[in-house]
């Protein structure tokens, strides 16, 4: 088993932009953010950072602006790769798969959990690796549209436990962390275990 740590758009915007992460508290999964990329490091694994790059005129991550650039924690860490994509997933027109030769088995971490997240892991799914989900690394603002309103917590919550039920292992950051340090992998999600209440 080969891992790769791919970290999703842990960028100023939201923190001090227009997209203040809510659910976790931004705080703590910055911090839980940073505890997996030095275990990454410690134990070998490469770092992909990912920065989400939008227009100069676009009111979210413009281009050259202070909200689009890197949190200054996660860029002054070491990492293998630094992506910049324009669409929801990391894999979407970047190359990046191309840069996983070997990797079978991808963690993710950083933000939005239901958009960047969720589409970067529902891609890396489907070309083939076994996918990790940091629970606890991850978040998520509160969403309203009009099809309805949802808090950053139930968002938030009702992904992982959509990734869990067939996507990803869902999993905190310091099992995880456990993981890589024994080399073992974490138990794959089931689709029939996930879906039990429907035969109840």
């Amino acid at each position: 088993m080969n891992r790769a740590l791919i970290v999703v758009d842990v960028q100023n915007e939201y923190f001090t932009g227009a997209l203040p992460i809510a659910h976790p508290p931004r705080e703590e999964s910055l911090a839980a953010i940073l505890r997996a990329m030095d275990a990454a490091e410690r134990h070998g694994i490469p770092v992909i950072v990912v920065r989400h790059t939008a227009p100069a005129a676009s009111p979210l991550f413009a281009e050259g602006s202070h909200g689009w650039e890197l949190r200054e924690e996660v860029a002054a860490r070491p990492y293998a790769h630094l992506v910049d994509k324009t669409k929801a997933s990391a894999f979407h027109g970047t190359g990046l798969a191309g840069r996983l030769d070997g990797i079978d088995t991808v963690a993710i971490a950083g933000y939005m959990t239901q958009n960047c997240d969720e589409s970067t892991a529902r891609d890396a799914f489907h070309l083939g690796f076994a996918v990790e989900f940091l629970s606890d690394a991850t978040g998520t603002v509160p969403l309203a549209n009009v099809a309805g309103a949802l808090s950053a917590r139930r968002v938030h919550e009702n992904v992982l436990v959509v990734m869990q039920s067939n996507f990803a292992a869902v999993t905190t950051t310091g099992a995880w962390i456990d993981a890589v340090a024994a080399g073992v992998p974490l138990a794959r999600p089931s689709i029939w275990e996930s879906t039990a209440p429907a035969r109840a």
